[in-house]
């Protein structure tokens, strides 16, 4: 990506003569700077150590590990969980994003949810090994937690087009994408290194004692993920509050309450009868119920296919992270030159060949019919088939921000930007609606034939169906 005099922005993010001049529709011509778009990437930054830390590589295991009693219950209860989160952000984002759009402040209603979503984060310190509430806490602080952080996002999302020229859009969503993948990294590495230990030696992943005194017998490490969170979220999301200028007041929120669901109902209806965003935003629900399957089993299908523990899925993590904010990089230039489509479509089909690829790969085999000699005890990475399923693995995290930052772009330029916000809630309609699909696919497979490989499988049909979905799609592409 091509870097401006700093050397740490993109160049798009250095104003002509201080200020970069962009024409919106609804607005008339904005004048925002590079503050105001670093501050708006920070959001990003901020939020992410919630997924990172909580949703995939700490809290999630320590519940299935050390709460729940067992971890193929915890699996279960985690995902109950993942499940109310999804309906009530499919059923609330698009209605928030409709009145929004009438009030035309986005600002405040990214403080509304994230009061909520701190002290849910704040809750998961609380739930301790044999407490009595424990489960319950994890299990509530974490839907309510995601619904809230997922709804703010839905209204950030939406100050994209009053930031840079439509020309930008995709280097401008690839960033905000890459911010939080090195932010997810930076966290990743605190957590593991400093805080969550094993219970059996004492030591982090870096094999320090955990700092603050925190017990690795009592997993307060782990459970300290939540409380980290917090703080990581109120540090970096003050300069968004602070420098990134919010839409006009336009009315008053009764009006808006009406004219919200007004809009929402004729929204729904326009994005039936428009053939572009129907399509879209149907390519978007099946694909994304493959990539969040692909997420929520990983570290489940590499623990039972390579006998992986926490130190190793702990840094496989790692290594996703990095190659994922390395294919943002190029991802955003990429949107921009070849258009959103082309890179969703790219992505999706190196999904399908690296996940047929991981598929292939157990303890001795690689590729179906590669045998190869199982990893000496106590060696990390060192059989052929961890060194291959790394590979395809660091492949998807490269081509997995990419998809996400795309569709966002794609989605700026499909839609009709006074209804922005409003677009982006069906956005997270079709990301969540059905997000309980691909997993209980997966389930229900894994179950009949009893194998995990063939389980993991019914993934790639979500892919497929999904990208021929998405050749139908035509985009506008700004001049």
């Amino acid at each position: 990506m091509e870097l401006g005099p700093a050397g740490l922005l993109p160049a798009f993010f250095v104003p002509a003569q201080d200020a970069l001049m962009t024409t919106a529709a609804d607005t008339g011509t904005l004048k925002t700077d590079r503050r105001a778009v670093l501050s708006w990437a920070l959001f990003d930054w901020a939020a992410q150590p919630f997924f990172t830390l909580v949703t995939t590589f700490v809290f999630a295991p320590y519940f299935a590990a050390s709460l729940a009693s067992t971890p193929a219950e915890g699996q279960a209860l985690w995902g109950y969980a993942t499940a109310a989160a999804g309906l009530g952000i499919a059923l609330s984002a698009p209605v928030l994003g409709s009145i929004a759009d009438a009030t035309g402040r986005r600002k405040r209603w990214i403080l509304l949810f994230s009061i909520p979503f701190l002290i849910c984060c704040s809750a998961l310190w609380y739930a301790a090994p044999g407490g009595a509430h424990s489960i319950t806490i994890a299990l509530v602080a974490f839907a309510i937690g995601t619904l809230s952080i997922e709804v703010a996002t839905v209204f950030n999302n939406a100050m994209m087009p009053s930031l840079v020229p439509a020309a930008k859009i995709g280097r401008l969503s690839s960033f905000g994408w890459a911010m939080g993948y090195v932010s997810g990294l930076v966290t990743l590495v605190i957590a593991l290194g400093f805080f969550a230990a094993s219970p059996e030696t004492g030591r982090t992943l870096l094999g320090f004692e955990p700092v603050f005194g925190l017990d690795a017998a009592t997993r307060e490490g782990d459970r300290a993920v939540g409380p980290f969170s917090v703080v990581w979220f109120i540090v970096f999301a003050i300069p968004m509050f602070l420098f990134v200028p919010d839409a006009p007041k336009r009315a008053k929120i009764g009006v808006a309450v009406r004219k919200g669901l007004s809009d929402l109902g004729e929204s729904l209806a326009q994005a039936r009868a428009n053939r572009n965003i129907f399509l879209f935003l149907l390519s978007n629900m099946i694909f994304k119920d493959g990539l969040v399957a692909l997420f929520a089993f990983g570290g489940i299908y590499s623990a039972g296919q390579l006998g992986w523990g926490s130190i190793e899925i702990g840094t496989f993590g790692i290594i996703l992270t990095i190659t994922g904010t390395l294919g943002l990089l190029l991802g955003g230039p990429m949107d921009d030159r070849f258009g959103a489509k082309l890179v969703i479509l790219f992505c999706l089909i190196v999904l399908m060949i690296c996940g047929l690829g991981m598929i292939s790969v157990d303890k001795t085999t690689v590729f179906f019919v590669i045998k190869s000699e199982p990893a000496p005890e106590g060696s990390l990475f060192a059989s052929l088939p961890e060194q291959v399923f790394i590979v395809l693995g660091a492949i998807i995290g490269a081509v997995s921000g990419p998809l996400q930052a795309s569709c966002r772009s794609l989605l700026i330029r499909l839609a009709p930007h006074e209804h922005m916000t409003q677009y982006f809630g069906l956005l997270a309609l079709s990301g969540k609606v059905t997000s309980f699909l691909a997993p209980l696919a997966v389930g229900i497979v894994t179950a009949i034939t009893a194998n995990q490989a063939t389980g993991m499988s019914v993934i790639l049909v979500f892919f497929f169906v999904g990208l021929v979905l998405l050749t139908m799609v035509k985009e506008k592409r700004a001049g």
